[in-house]
């Protein structure tokens, strides 16, 4: 099993100008442990409740950061988890990912979700549309995005969207496209489109989820694929450790004892958040007591 790192908290001691140091150092700390993918949220806003602060605490744009870690890093794999749909107009989208992985040799992906949160989207002036039209928002965009990256750069017609040239120079590296990820686990909508469009899954698990509810999960994906005439067993299942974690000797083997589970049931990446405020000593615990673990399984 590989392991991701979620970054989550941007308030460091030393206030905004420690940022950009930090988060070097947390590239350098991330591929000295063996870490695979270093993501960060798609918010404007801090996200209420999760003991980070208020909407007000410190939060970054999230491809800025990924092109700062793309140059200070050289293997590990670069996206957001995940995009919201509403954000970024898709040929946009679409050209961003495109240079990150140009730009970074390779090591983009692209993780995309319908949006949730409506305060920062009001807050600062972005359309929120009800849940049903940021799915039919969210299918055309995967189908963009998927045009963007192929031979194809003729027009586009959908409701939502209309491109006159599906124009995208340069390519990106990455081939035959950056991984397309579909976060969340709706039954009905997400887990269908994943199986359609996309090349990855990130579902949640934690100390209140079970290995038997994420393979109900991956059930109903299995069913989607078959009907979607896509392999199942291509899909890369990923999870969100939806949890506080202390990477220590102790807490490391029972985390990973607590993943086992989790990779019978076929996930084989974890991405865990860093909640307090020293990522860099957070990543080296894991790889100093976690990855050797997981990739044993």
């Amino acid at each position: 099993m590989k392991l991701g790192v979620h970054l989550i908290n941007f308030d460091f001691p030393g206030g905004p100008a420690s940022v950009g140091p930090t988060l070097a150092r947390v590239g350098a700390a991330a591929e000295a442990a063996g870490v695979a993918n270093l993501s960060a949220m798609d918010h404007y806003l801090q996200i209420e409740g999760m003991g980070l602060g208020d909407a007000d605490a410190p939060m970054l744009e999230g491809y800025t950061t990924l092109g700062f870690l793309a140059a200070h890093t050289s293997t590990v794999e670069l996206q957001l988890l995940v995009t919201g749909v509403t954000y970024r107009h898709p040929g946009l989208l679409a050209k961003i990912v495109s240079t990150l992985d140009v730009l970074s040799g390779g090591r983009a992906a692209l993780g995309l979700g319908a949006a949730w949160y409506e305060r920062e989207h009001a807050a600062l002036g972005v359309p929120f549309p009800p849940l049903k039209e940021r799915f039919e928002r969210l299918e055309e965009t995967l189908r963009i995005v998927r045009q963007m990256w192929s031979d194809d750069n003729g027009p586009f017609e959908g409701r939502h969207y209309r491109l006159a040239e599906t124009v995208n120079s340069p390519q990106p590296l990455r081939r035959p496209h950056p991984p397309i990820m579909v976060g969340g686990g709706g039954e009905k909508k997400t887990l269908r489109l994943l199986a359609r469009y996309a090349d990855a899954s990130n579902l949640f698990a934690g100390p209140q989820s079970s290995p038997a509810q994420v393979k109900a999960k991956l059930d109903v994906l299995a069913a989607h694929c078959e009907r979607e005439g896509t392999d199942f067993g291509r899909i890369r299942k990923t999870v969100l450790w939806a949890g506080p974690l202390t990477p220590d000797a102790e807490n490391g083997k029972v985390f990973a004892d607590q993943l086992a589970g989790y990779a019978e049931v076929g996930i084989t990446e974890v991405h865990v958040m860093p909640f307090g405020t020293d990522p860099v000593g957070f990543i080296a615990g894991l790889g100093d007591h976690v990855i050797g673990h997981l990739e044993t399984m």
